[in-house]
């Protein structure tokens, strides 16, 4: 018992330590949307989407922008984007119409790939490759919505085999990090009646649920984002109608259980995102950011600058974070 005291008080003292050594460098751009779409590419590349129809990008950090509104939608929220480069990009919209646009010339024109009759709404798209990815959606007939696609989004199709949804069971479009996929699953995280972790084996084309202990019972309370780490996965959410409240804000899944943390975010998260290089997690919310050292078991506050949205580079080099009223940060040492 005094081993166990000693070492989590020691975690404590160096997270307390590293927490005080990160930041948010903020950026300025030329949008006040609210930015639930990120996908940074390295560095100095950064695409972001989000509400009025706003796409906008870097090419040199953020020093500066280039901006839009995607074929002139700006009644729709494009909160989940995927950039593969600082020329291509795919976004998808959460609402009705229920669509899926792509540009090749870095945004100057965009192309609709893909629409869905009503009431669909699309919650996440990720990409396992350059040319596989997979869109999430809301259930309909009692049923999960999954696309996928194999020429980069050109062409989308129903996913061979979906799971069913609980009534009451829902997905949120809060920061496109409720759906990943690795070489061997596709994982998406639930809220609302029920928070669940669905699991489908790319290979053998089968799907597994696992309850999850985070907040649940609400329309707001759940998983909302997601993230692979080096022994399973960690989800983050609870309560977006009580951003302050740390009641059951996240859970680690490793060897087929759930597990509750020892120490909670401080408050509702909305993201999530793993440094792998860094072998650090970094969480957001409204009220705040979060980090933990040790994959989800113990979380320490940094920041009280609120975002949606937090990605990791495609290069690995990089964090960036995304939020209300055009908002971005850059994750920085002191």
């Amino acid at each position: 018992m005094k081993r166990g005291l000693f070492f989590l008080l020691s975690y404590c003292l160096i997270s307390g330590l590293i927490a005080q050594e990160v930041q948010w460098k903020e950026i300025t751009t030329p949008v006040k949307a609210s930015l639930r779409g990120l996908s940074p590419v390295s560095t100095t590349v950064c695409w972001a989407s989000g509400s009025q129809g706003t796409w906008l990008k870097t090419m040199d950090g953020g020093e500066s922008w280039e901006h839009g509104s995607i074929e002139g939608l700006d009644s729709l929220d494009f909160r989940a984007i995927h950039a593969w480069d600082d020329e291509r990009a795919i976004v998808a919209s959460a609402g009705s119409p229920a669509v899926v646009y792509k540009t090749s010339d870095g945004g100057k024109t965009w192309e609709k790939v893909h629409e869905e009759a009503e009431p669909a709404f699309f919650d996440a798209l990720t990409f396992l490759s350059p040319n596989r990815g997979f869109l999430l959606g809301d259930p309909i007939d009692g049923t999960w919505m999954l696309l996928e696609t194999y020429d980069g989004g050109d062409s989308w199709q129903r996913l061979p085999i979906s799971p069913p949804a609980a009534e009451g069971e829902a997905a949120f479009a809060a920061s496109n990090s409720s759906l990943l996929v690795n070489r061997n699953i596709l994982v998406f995280g639930t809220g609302g009646a029920t928070s669940n972790l669905h699991l489908y084996s790319l290979n053998d084309q089968y799907w597994t649920l696992f309850q999850g202990p985070l907040l649940q019972g609400a329309f707001s309370q759940g998983i909302f984002g997601l993230s692979f780490v080096q022994d399973g996965i960690v989800a983050v959410g609870g309560d977006f109608e009580k951003p302050d409240s740390r009641d059951r804000t996240a859970a680690v899944f490793k060897n087929q259980m759930a597990e509750l943390p020892n120490r909670f975010p401080s408050g509702y998260r909305s993201g999530i995102a793993y440094w792998k290089q860094k072998k650090l997690l970094i969480a957001v919310g409204p009220s705040g950011s979060d980090i933990s050292l040790d994959q989800g078991m113990n979380w320490e506050n940094f920041s009280a600058t609120g975002f949606h949205a937090v990605k990791v580079s495609l290069d690995q080099k990089s964090i960036w974070a995304s939020g209300s009223q055009g908002r971005i940060g850059k994750l920085i040492s002191k």
